[in-house]
């Protein structure tokens, strides 16, 4: 089902924002709690009981762990039991399709594949809600005792079907008590209309030449043709993603919340590590926290680290997708940050900063290639390893042609995108916004509001009048 999200929320939104400022303070988890369900529920009618019980099961499970806090073994059952039940839904839901149809592959079998719908951002909720139960042993946080307010934090509904993560230890301060003021609202705004731009603006508008590159045949594409494709799908994420997570940042703030940033110009990165420390920041973080560290992390040795490591990104690939072409992504970037943490992370450091920008550029672009170059519904390793393979060589000249009129129109027809993309993917605009907030007569800065204006008028334009408007994460 797709879910067309932003139309919704066009009309969702005001109202819902209208009734929280309205009801008193101890009201307004109680609309967070209704506007979120009707929010998923609008996409997912009968998957938002998924939603409801995994949140049923750690509110459950984090009461009994702090009923009995001087009775380890019960803690650690009810910690278990949230685990299993919540990876259990996300293992039904998301894997058993992908398991059934490779052991049917492998084993010759007939198993019937039920192909159950993917709930929308079911691995988003699933993990938010688990960090609650994980830091509720560890005493790391307080027990959420009122069920309205534990059920308002995990259906939150700016971040519910597509982050950032927000965990509970995040927002613990402000679930029940939180200010609101103008400056908040204000930002709050502003952020949110600038993720709609990116989003809407741009994103779709790369995207488009994404998908027309796409359902070419990949055996016949010029380099120059491959190499375009690629880099409007490198920049169609980026503004997709962190567009959305812009919105949820910003609607969080209209509403009292501080959400964590969820990206950080991740395209100036040096190194594929920090390319990894800059980009769905949230999700990195908790991997580190409930794998990476428990695992030992980097004290135990170089060995264990590198196998760390490796176990983190594979899950990581597993997290994307049911799919070969995701976890074959994951194992690509645990080799490669481990090989930049044998050595070549101290050569990146040395050499001039264009050199190590260029190589992580690239890296990250083929890494890209093996995300979304595979057709959906693609079954075997063979198969998924095949159409990537065809659209590398593709991109190296192996289909004997180096640039053909595709590639022109494409140049010609996306080119001032391309150099939008560029430049809202790198810093250079935040700095001047800054420059200008500091040093700028303050009737300059009263441009601000007029170009929010402008970007938000456009933005619902484009929505009025175009059929494309995926949303990429809906779908993890």
């Amino acid at each position: 089902m797709v879910f067309s999200s932003l139309t919704f929320l066009f009309a969702f939104l005001p109202i819902t924002l209208i009734l929280y400022y309205l009801v008193p303070d101890k009201a307004k988890n109680v609309i967070i709690l209704i506007s979120g369900l009707i929010f998923y529920a609008w996409g997912e009618p009968i998957y938002v009981l998924v939603m409801i019980a995994s949140t049923a099961i750690d509110y459950t499970a984090g009461r009994l762990i702090h009923k009995y806090d001087d009775n380890p073994k019960i803690r650690l059952v009810c910690l278990i039991v949230s685990l299993v039940m919540n990876l259990g839904l996300l293992g039904t839901f998301k894997y058993l399709g992908f398991i059934i149809e490779s052991l049917n592959a492998w084993l010759g079998l007939a198993i019937p594949n039920p192909n159950l719908p993917l709930p929308i951002g079911i691995s988003f909720f699933t993990f938010q809600s688990m960090s609650y139960t994980i830091d509720l042993y560890r005493r790391q946080i307080k027990v959420q005792k009122n069920p309205v307010s534990f059920i308002a934090f995990v259906t939150l509904f700016p971040q519910i079907v597509a982050g950032p993560i927000v965990r509970y230890e995040d927002i613990q301060n402000e679930i029940d008590h939180r200010t609101i003021t103008e400056k908040m609202v204000g930002d709050g705004i502003s952020r949110f209309i600038v993720g709609l731009g990116k989003k809407v603006l741009i994103a779709n508008n790369i995207g488009l030449l994404w998908t027309e590159v796409k359902a070419l045949e990949y055996g016949e594409l010029s380099a120059v043709t491959a190499w375009i494709g690629i880099l409007a799908f490198t920049f169609q994420i980026y503004f997709d993603f962190s567009g959305y997570s812009d919105m949820a940042i910003g609607l969080g703030k209209m509403m009292g919340f501080t959400f964590p940033e969820n990206f950080n110009y991740p395209y100036m990165s040096h190194s594929v590590s920090e390319f990894w420390r800059r980009w769905h920041i949230t999700l990195g973080n908790w991997f580190k926290s409930y794998i990476y560290f428990p695992l030992g992390g980097s004290r135990k040795g170089l060995p264990r680290t590198i196998i760390n490591l490796l176990v983190v990104w594979t899950v990581t690939g597993i997290w994307h997708g049911a799919s070969w072409n995701f976890m074959m992504w994951g194992a690509y970037f645990g080799v490669l940050i481990v090989i930049e943490r044998l050595f070549l992370g101290k050569v990146l450091e040395k050499i001039p900063a264009f050199f190590s920008w260029l190589y992580t550029f690239v890296m990250v672009v083929f890494g890209w290639v093996l995300f979304d170059a595979v057709a959906p519904g693609t079954v075997g390793f063979g198969s998924m390893f095949s159409q990537v393979g065809t659209y590398i060589a593709a991109m190296f000249g192996g289909n004997g042609v180096f640039i053909d009129n595709t590639a022109i129109n494409y140049i010609v027809n996306y080119g001032l995108i391309f150099a939008v993309c560029i430049f809202g993917s790198s810093d250079v605009l935040k700095n001047i916004t800054e420059f200008i907030r500091k040093k700028a007569p303050v009737w300059v800065q009263y441009g601000f509001p007029l170009v929010n204006a402008v970007i938000m008028l456009a933005s619902v334009a484009y929505i009025s009048t175009s059929n494309y408007n995926p949303f990429l994460y809906f779908n993890f």
